[in-house]
């Protein structure tokens, strides 16, 4: 049995630049918020039960979700939210158990924003890593990064489980406070961690 990291953390600390490291270090990375993407996308397999829960308004005229719209609706309306999520989540679930099956690398981290939120992925994740940092930096590189105002990354890290459960439910924190450099060194020393996890795995099966 492959050897499973569930990498997550609140919105702005450094998932994905995290997961490029990874990958640097070749190691597969399964990022759920991408196969989101796939799903939502012009013919994406989640568009029709998009279009019949929500109407043809939320829909592209490319077949696409209407992610403007999309996102004003979950942002006023928790409830649409859940909905959402409802539709998406099976979904991204049975994709995310496909590509594990495909992947070849020691082991494999699969990149999940809301880990502990859904709790879905319990059954496939050995061990949990958790980018952390703080949350003043989480607000301004969110803002950087997809110009969103400061009341919508607060509503958005609102709706996620908050920092201090986070890092009480996890097995390893990477503290990206600093540079990519730091960030690198600590990705590789765990690299290490997680090579001879997955060694220690595949002699116990």
């Amino acid at each position: 049995m492959t050897f499973v990291v569930g990498l997550t953390g609140g919105i702005g600390s450094g998932k994905s630049s995290a997961s490029k490291i990874f990958i640097e270090l070749g190691i597969e990375v399964i990022d759920t918020d991408r196969i989101a993407h796939e799903l939502t996308q012009s013919g994406g397999a989640a568009i029709p039960a998009i279009r019949n829960e929500f109407g043809d308004e939320f829909i592209t005229v490319e077949s696409a979700l209407d992610r403007i719209k999309m996102r004003r609706l979950i942002f006023d309306d928790s409830d649409q939210r859940t909905k959402l999520e409802a539709l998406l989540h099976p979904l991204i679930l049975k994709e995310t158990t496909c590509r594990i099956q495909q992947c070849h690398s020691p082991y494999i981290i699969i990149a999940i924003p809301l880990l502990f939120e859904t709790g879905d992925y319990n059954h496939l994740v050995q061990r949990i890593l958790v980018i952390d940092c703080e949350e003043r930096l989480q607000i301004a590189r969110t803002i950087a990064r997809s110009h969103l105002s400061t009341e919508e990354v607060k509503a958005i890290m609102a709706s996620q489980i908050n920092r201090q459960k986070r890092l009480e439910k996890t097995d390893d924190i990477i503290v990206n406070n600093q540079n990519i450099d730091y960030l690198r060194s600590q990705v590789i020393e765990l690299h290490k961690t997680y090579l001879s996890l997955s060694k220690q795995s595949c002699l116990n099966h």
